[in-house]
Parts: structure tokens; sequence; C-alpha cells
């Protein structure tokens, strides 16, 4: 699902306009993202929570030259998902499933 997609169902599930849709996934990204960088993590319950996480430092390989390179530590985002939401994808994704094989 695109940007666009996902702002015109959220507008017609809020009945809002588009602009305004648009606009408040802007300041929602916003406000997550300036969290995350103060190292604050945000809980939505039933959804999620995003996170930062600290990825040590590695040793990597070149793909193209075979030659072993050193990997700095970073600082990454993260979602990890929250069981309700797990277990809603899991339901739907074995239904399709189920229907898949049955058709066969």
């Amino acid at each position: 699902m695109t940007k666009a997609e996902f702002v015109a169902l959220l507008s017609e599930k809020t009945e809002q306009s588009q602009k305004a849709v648009n606009e408040m996934l802007q300041a929602f990204t916003e406000i997550v993202t300036d969290a995350l960088v103060r190292g604050e993590s945000l809980l939505f319950p039933g959804l999620g929570t995003f996170d930062v996480k600290t990825r040590a430092a590695r040793k990597g390989r070149n793909p193209r030259t075979g030659e072993t390179i050193e990997i700095a530590e970073a600082i990454v985002p993260y979602f990890k998902a929250a069981s309700l939401l797990k277990s809603a994808v899991n339901e739907e994704t074995s239904k399709k499933t189920t229907k898949a094989s049955n058709q066969k």
C-alpha cells in the first residue's frame, strides 16, 4: 500500500479531507522521528512499539572485492509489533493459506 492509498483510506474512514489526513500523517511522522532522535520509545497498545537499538560494530565483507571491512556501531530505529497485531496478521494469513490450499 502506498502513502497515497493509505491517506485515501484513512480519509474515507475518518470522514476528513485527504489534505487534512496527509497533514496529520506528516505530523505523526515528525513526532515519531523527533522522539526516536531523543532516544524515547513510543508505545501504541494493540499496534506495537517504535524504539531505537544500538547495533554493535562488526566485521563485514565487501561483496565486490571479498575484502574484510569493519562496520561501525550504529543506532537504528526499529518497530516491535504488539502480540494483538501479530495474532491478527497470523489469523488472516492462515485463513488465506487454508483457502488457497483448499482450492487446489
